[in-house]
């Protein structure tokens, strides 16, 4: 079956809903749309060094998605963001780091990204194979009660030590330790971008508040998108977003600044337009944004990633950073799951909206 028929297919009956939709909002033409092109038209004029657009180009030129000006990654945190067993009893091969940077390569991904400890015990074999991002910071799950924190793991000058190409980060906005990571996760990016590495920032909004009886606000469009623009502010070269479920966040909360007028000129409530808030937020598309794959579900696995990543595409976005819908199956379930993402982004029939 061709690219897009199987594209289409697993849409089902929300194919035309998905494919044909036209964003009248924030148009197209508004956008820094990816592009082969993209590290010549957003960075080379910016104040990134030669050594981090060289950076970005071995990451945007590796893989599958080489030279198309978008990505697909691979990020395995999840062993300590959502504890080892709890990620890797439905493969436990993927207790062995291995095993991940493995898929990675094998399914063509632009780069893959975990832990210090996880690259950098094969960085020697691998770090000259494909680009490594690491992740300096993350939550852990033995504090009792729970908390919600990030905390840094190592050091900036560690994961270019190992030869990773970029470091990854997630702020908790919203958060009551947000001021602090926001603060602590600008100095490693300053640090990062003067090694010469690219960054990008996990954008994840995060309060008890932000979820009241019976709504859940925490991927609102309008939050997440001005978590987004936080995080192009302290200089990301990427962002990291769940895709938009809802908006009203601000208004519905009421929290923060908002006007009615905001919402209705901006956006619908189509997925594509609350998700072409989130891109426009990221400088109207010149930070590339990723929308992240989400927890595996089982069978509608494949359907979800295609359809998500149908919407990033559409909206403007970057590409997909999806781990656990991969990793959770057998090793050529998972090649095969990432493939037939990379194909959204590679199917000239599916435009932005």
């Amino acid at each position: 079956m061709r690219s897009f028929e199987h594209i289409v297919e697993q849409l089902g009956d929300k194919a035309p809903y998905y494919l044909d939709h036209i964003s009248e909002k924030i148009t197209k033409d508004e956008l820094q749309a990816p592009g082969s092109d993209t590290l010549d038209k957003v960075f080379v004029h910016s104040n990134r060094n030669s050594q981090v657009i060289r950076s970005l180009s071995q990451l945007y030129n590796h893989g599958n998605l080489a030279g198309t000006g978008y990505v697909s990654i691979l990020p395995v945190d999840q062993g300590i963001e959502h504890s080892a067993a709890f990620s890797f009893y439905k493969n436990p091969d993927y207790f062995d780091p291995e095993n991940i940077i493995k898929l990675a390569l094998e399914a063509g991904c632009n780069g893959v990204a975990s832990t210090f400890g996880g690259l950098g015990l094969y960085a020697r074999k691998y770090a000259h194979k494909l680009p490594f991002i690491v992740k300096i910071n993350h939550n852990e799950l033995l504090t009792y009660p729970a908390a919600f924190d990030q905390t840094l793991y190592g050091r900036v000058r560690d994961a270019w030590n190992m030869g990773a190409v970029a470091i990854g980060a997630t702020v908790y906005f919203g958060s009551p330790e947000s001021k602090r990571q926001l603060s602590e996760i600008a100095e490693a990016f300053a640090e990062a971008h003067s090694l010469g590495m690219a960054t990008i920032l996990w954008c994840y909004t995060r309060n008890k508040a932000f979820a009241p009886q019976g709504w859940d606000y925490h991927a609102a469009a309008d939050l997440t998108g001005q978590a987004n623009h936080l995080g192009v502010t302290i200089q990301a070269d990427i962002i990291k977003q769940k895709l938009p479920t809802t908006n009203f966040g601000f208004k519905n909360l009421e929290h923060g600044k908002y006007d009615e007028a905001m919402y209705s000129t901006l956006a619908t409530e189509h997925p594509i337009d609350l998700c072409r808030l989130q891109v426009a937020n990221c400088y109207m598309g010149k930070i590339g944004l990723i929308n992240s794959g989400g927890g595996s579900k089982g069978e509608s696995d494949l359907k979800d990633a295609i359809t998500t990543a149908v919407i990033n595409k559409r909206a403007g976005g970057s590409g997909l950073i999806l781990g656990r819908k991969a990793f959770q199956r057998s090793f050529g379930d998972g090649i095969k799951l990432l493939n037939a993402v990379q194909r959204v982004y590679l199917e000239k029939k599916i435009t932005i909206a």
